[in-house]
């Protein structure tokens, strides 16, 4: 006789877990603009269905909560309602005996508390008007709205030249996007539900690698205003683009030797070639904007100046300069921050690093940056000294794995505490404090010491990567308004106390991604045309491919492919290849065409002009 039996999964439990899979893509490709009364229901009932039911609040407390949402959503409800239905979410988090309880009822709560709005409406209208206007989920997500299906239909016809005037309707550098974008359009690829997101960024690199020089369109009538540029970054040269479009004359004000900002001078050339980045600044160029190169504004120029010299000014200034670690002998000959390493590389003036050990303090995109480009310029070690985990990281996870496949060493949960120098002032190396994972806030882990003493990490560099800041001295002695390191520009990018003049980017936001500075350069631009007496609208005449009906069968996603790890730590030519023809076919046809089918055809479509 038998004693004990195996385990096995019963055929039951294992269609169960397939649906959980299916559950988590469908979350996973949830698109914006859903009513969240609707979502909170449908996430109450799923956390029904997961208590067992022993204690009253959950087994009574959460059907009260479904029964009152239901309400809401069937139109029975009234303002009492909401009252009633936030005091029962707060009994039932005071009293739930388990997570299951607590955190289901916090949930109606958290959503009741911040689209009572849309609650509201519900109640006084009847209805909800997300589902309205509810958008394609790729375009909805990216900052600068392009039309992604319109440019992978393109993509999968072979006509390249047509996806590239049509992603620079909004978007003006589509070839230094292909490159370095964050490509969160991918978050809520209702591809996921099927199997995974479309490769956006990747079929924008087939665009770009096959097109060629496409000519910019032609400009409308000239209208006589001239408008300043203060900055010959992303964000300026987006909104000299646009406004030059509109038959306005475009000055770009730069201090540097070459237009780009940090495209040219922070991001490295392994991960975006720099005569690449020259096509898209070429083809803006193209349209007629003049540029003053070697122009800092507060000393060659200043902000009181411009406005007496042109119609409208707009400051679109970087971050370009770093934040300080707070550490004793930080002034050190070896320690620097990563934006004048990663500069002087860019410039040519690299420090020569060979042989030498290399620590690098941070973990986002622009630490990465470092320690990739220290590895590449000799280092025997180069090490990332980071206070939070792994996951933690705010750089891309492509860069942490790039960056670990090409021998960069991870000390995480280290926290930098003494620099070290010897009695003639050499650097030493850097003392860290070993941390471990505490308390979440605002949805992230924070860190404290765990108690062990200070561990020593020997480097001759010390490369310093935690933040970026705005250099605003001038601006704020000039009258423009500057809070927390930040320009203070009103939600369209104007300010009350000073007409005619404009700020937006990294100046306004703090650092972002490059897509966001050319989100809010587009409507910026928008904006001072109105200014200026005027209502250009840019569009595109580009006709994009009907739809095929046909079966979506699962299938795998193409990803590029990059550089031998052990060859491209030699060099800084590009690390991503291209897809080819047959994978890029392949790839485009996995887009479901969300512009057509459904969102497309019932909710507004696509925006064929701004």
């Amino acid at each position: 006789m038998s004693r004990l039996e195996i385990p096995t999964k019963g055929r039951s439990e294992l269609v169960i877990e397939g649906l959980y899979r299916d559950l988590e893509r469908r979350i996973e490709a949830s698109p914006p603009g859903l009513c969240p009364v609707s979502v909170t229901k449908a996430f109450l009932e799923l956390c029904r269905v997961q208590t067992c039911g022993k204690c009253v609040p959950c087994r009574i407390g959460l059907v009260q909560l479904t029964n009152l949402i239901g309400d809401v959503l069937e139109g029975r409800a009234t303002m009492g309602t909401l009252k009633l239905l936030e005091e029962t979410a707060l009994s039932i988090m005071d009293s739930a005996d388990c997570a299951i309880g607590y955190e289901a009822a916090n949930m109606v709560y958290k959503s009741l508390k911040g689209c009572r709005d849309d609650y509201e409406q519900h109640i006084i209208d009847g209805r909800c008007s997300c589902t309205y206007s509810q958008p394609v989920p790729c375009v909805a997500l990216c900052p600068a709205a392009v039309d992604i299906p319109g440019y992978i239909a393109l993509v999968r016809e072979g006509r390249y030249e047509d996806a590239i005037r049509l992603i620079r309707k909004d978007n003006p550098f589509p070839t230094t996007c292909a490159f370095i974008c964050e490509h969160p359009c991918e978050a809520r690829c209702r591809r996921n539900m099927i199997d995974a997101a479309v490769n956006i960024r990747g079929l924008k690199r087939v665009a770009v690698d096959r097109a060629g020089y496409v000519a910019p369109p032609a400009c409308a009538r000239e209208t006589g205003k001239k408008v300043a540029v203060v900055g010959g970054g992303p964000g300026g040269l987006t909104a000299a683009y646009y406004l030059r479009l509109m038959g306005h004359a475009v000055t770009v004000y730069e201090m540097l030797p070459k237009l780009g900002g940090m495209l040219r001078y922070g991001i490295p050339n392994y991960r975006l070639p720099k005569d690449r980045l020259d096509d898209d600044i070429q083809a803006i160029l193209d349209t007629g904007v003049e540029v003053k190169h070697g122009m800092r504004i507060g000393t060659d120029i200043t902000i009181q100046q411009l406005r007496e010299q042109y119609d409208a000014v707009l400051i679109t200034i970087g971050a370009s300069t770093s934040k300080k670690l707070g550490l004793e002998h930080e002034d050190n000959e070896g320690v620097m921050s990563a934006v004048k390493f990663l500069r002087d590389v860019a410039h040519g003036t690299a420090p020569d690093l060979t042989g030498l050990d290399v620590a690098v303090i941070g973990g986002g995109n622009v630490a990465m940056d470092a320690v990739r480009t220290a590895k590449r310029l000799g280092a025997s070690k180069v090490s990332t000294v980071y206070r939070r985990r792994l996951a933690d990281m705010t750089a891309l996870p492509a860069e942490i794995e790039a960056a670990a496949a090409e021998g960069i060493e991870m000390l995480t949960l280290k926290a930098p505490s003494a620099i070290e120098v010897d009695e003639k002032g050499a650097l030493k190396g850097l003392w860290v404090t070993p941390q471990m994972i505490s308390s979440i806030k605002d949805g992230r882990a924070s860190v404290k010491p765990n108690g062990e003493a200070d561990q020593f990490v020997p480097c001759s560099v010390i490369i310093a990567a935690i933040g970026q800041a705005i250099e605003t001295d001038h601006f704020q002695q000039a009258g423009v308004p500057v809070a927390r390191g930040v320009i203070s520009a009103s939600r369209f990018g104007n300010f009350s106390n000073i007409p005619g003049v404009f700020a937006g980017g990294d100046c306004a936001t703090g650092p972002a991604t490059v897509i966001r500075a050319i989100a809010a350069a587009k409507a910026i631009a928008a904006n001072i045309d109105e200014y200026l007496g005027f209502h250009h609208e840019i569009t595109c005449d580009v006709e994009i491919p009907e739809p095929e009906h046909r079966d979506n069968e699962p299938c795998g996603r193409v990803d590029l492919t990059e550089r031998e790890a052990c060859d491209r730590v030699r060099d800084f030519e590009a690390v991503e290849n291209c897809m080819t023809e047959c994978e890029s076919c392949q790839e485009a046809s996995r887009c479901l065409r969300c512009d057509h089918f459904g969102y497309g055809v019932f909710k507004g479509g696509r925006k064929k002009l701004w």
